[in-house]
């Protein structure tokens, strides 16, 4: 369903060409499922806290993957435990597991049982789990034969939270539970006990954050329906544990999950009322759902604007000062404000209360301390300048002007970057296939007279090959744009001479053209001689 997929980014700014559709909202996509992660909220989470119905009750802990506080007994972390002595202690673990299973005396059952428990207790002891010695022993097979149908609820837990943490593991160690990935699927059915479907719910979520490859599998093998099912309650541990696990399956690229996802029964209502009245930790999960659908799919994306998703994601930004919900709720609203130029005209329409609302929250974050809140923030301006003249004027005459041309020269290095695709948008009109882009002059001479030009010079100095990119595009409009030749005069003060011919011999033919043409069209050999001649 290629020709579904959502364009990415709507029309930043180019130099010297027509407006050319970037292909930055599912990079973007990608980008932010790293982050997520690495910091935020990881993409595999371990599994050290029972899910619901076991001794905590709750399996999300704090949300991001990292549980700290509350730990039942014999789940403790013994963090000064030496790696060596652990890993000893899962292989005979797999080992006694294993004669637990071929026992069919008196007590097999709780034998099992408390086998199963021990090795679990093992793989959750440590941050960074025994997993490769449970693969070297042979734990994936039983593990899987422990989760055959008609075993009791408890044995089918615990083996389904060994596997969670053997799937929060390395690339390959995740792969390893490719033949246990039907019976999981299958006990996240209607069926399965809560807790057991919430559990298996999770170890499929820590495989689809793997990866491409992975996310493909469990699509074919049929997990989406049943994950998306498990999210239509109203609340509840189990309903925050299958959005994330559905956040990681349709992350793409590929749109056909995104897609799939949204025609299923009760998933747009469930989204909407989700957002509307669930707490922040559910609200944070829906989210982020809510950005991979955008992201991926322009008829997911379609629907959520006709069920007023963006203006729950307003609200969520107004209210909420929850950096975990804020993020995923303003990188929704990013992308659903960068859809279709239909859908733009229609839900951004200037002086409308929605379109308002959307520009305070903005500014709101970019206000804000958070440097991720900040990036975010420009993100979405930047695809609203990058719409129609009309929108680019409303962010022109809104409060997010000045705190973007301070931005600009005063960010970290990566909040610049969006911020100049913020500014340069402002500057240049729509046009159609590869006609020129026309200057909006007004909005050039304001911003290069609120002292922006010098931020973007420092963008052209950098080893970042985009940021560059898009120096030397406002340079570019300044040499061309300015009154009365003033602009010359503006780039050589700010030493712009100096930081376009550090491309004269770079290895990027597109920047060292486009660079050495600016220095040989405006300050070539006759450059200056009208003021000799005075």
């Amino acid at each position: 369903m290629a020709d579904d997929a959502s364009p990415l980014r709507r029309d930043p700014i180019k130099s010297s060409v027509g407006n050319v559709a970037a292909q930055r909202r599912r990079r973007q996509a990608v980008a932010v499922g790293k982050e997520r992660r690495e910091s935020l909220v990881r993409a595999k989470r371990l599994c050290r806290i029972g899910v619901s119905g076991s001794a905590n009750g709750d399996g999300d802990g704090d949300g991001d993957g990292d549980v700290e506080g509350d730990v039942s007994p014999d789940i403790d972390m013994v963090v000064d435990e030496e790696q060596s002595v652990l890993e000893a202690q899962t292989s005979s673990a797999v080992e006694e597991l294993k004669a637990a299973i071929a026992y069919q005396g008196k007590g097999a059952m709780q034998k099992r049982v408390s086998a199963l428990r021990e090795l679990r207790r093992l793989l959750s002891k440590s941050e960074f789990p025994p997993v490769e010695a449970a693969l070297n022993a042979g734990a994936i097979p039983i593990l899987v034969q422990c989760l055959s149908f008609g075993s009791p609820d408890e044995q089918l837990l615990e083996a389904a939270w060994c596997l969670t943490n053997i799937a929060a593991g390395k690339p390959e160690q995740t792969k390893a539970l490719l033949p246990g990935l039907p019976m999981l699927i299958a006990h996240i059915g209607e069926k399965s006990s809560l807790p057991v479907a919430e559990q298996c719910a999770w170890a499929l979520g820590n495989v689809a954050g793997e990866g491409e490859e992975l996310r493909n599998i469990l699509l074919s093998q049929g997990s989406l329906l049943p994950l998306a099912r498990m999210m239509l309650p109203n609340k509840g541990s189990t309903v925050r544990t299958a959005a994330w696990a559905l956040s990681n399956l349709i992350k793409g690229p590929d749109s056909r999950g995104a897609t799939d996802l949204i025609k299923i029964d009760g998933v747009l209502d469930a989204i909407v009322r989700h957002l509307k009245k669930a707490d922040e930790e559910l609200a944070t999960e829906i989210a982020w759902v809510v950005v991979y659908l955008s992201a991926l799919s322009n008829f997911a994306t379609n629907l959520l604007v006709k069920n007023d998703v963006v203006q729950l994601l307003v609200e969520r930004l107004a209210t909420s000062s929850s950096l975990q919900l804020l993020i995923p709720v303003l990188r929704g609203l990013g992308n659903l404000v960068a859809g279709d130029t239909n859908t733009t005209h229609t839900l951004l329409l200037p002086g409308s209360e929605v379109t308002d609302g959307v520009v305070k929250v903005v500014v709101k974050c970019l206000k804000s301390e958070h440097r991720v809140l900040k990036k975010e923030a420009a993100w979405v301006l930047s695809n609203i300048a990058a719409g129609s003249v009309e929108h680019k004027r409303l962010i022109y005459s809104s409060e997010a002007l000045p705190w973007l041309i301070r931005l600009v020269s005063s960010a970290p290095f990566d909040v610049r970057k969006e911020v100049a695709y913020v500014l340069g948008n402002l500057c240049v009109g729509p046009t159609e296939g590869d006609a020129r882009p026309y200057l909006i002059q007004e909005h050039l001479v304001s911003l290069v007279g609120g002292g922006c030009l010098s931020g973007f010079i420092d963008l052209v100095r950098s080893a970042d090959i985009e940021a560059a990119r898009v120096g030397l595009q406002f340079i570019e409009l300044v040499l061309r744009g300015m009154p009365n030749g003033e602009g010359l005069k503006l780039v050589e003060r700010e030493d712009g001479i100096e930081a376009m011919e550090r491309f004269q011999f770079h290895e990027n033919e597109d920047l060292r053209n486009m660079a050495n043409g600016l220095v040989d069209k405006y300050f070539g050999e006759d450059y200056g001689d009208d003021e000799l001649a005075g």
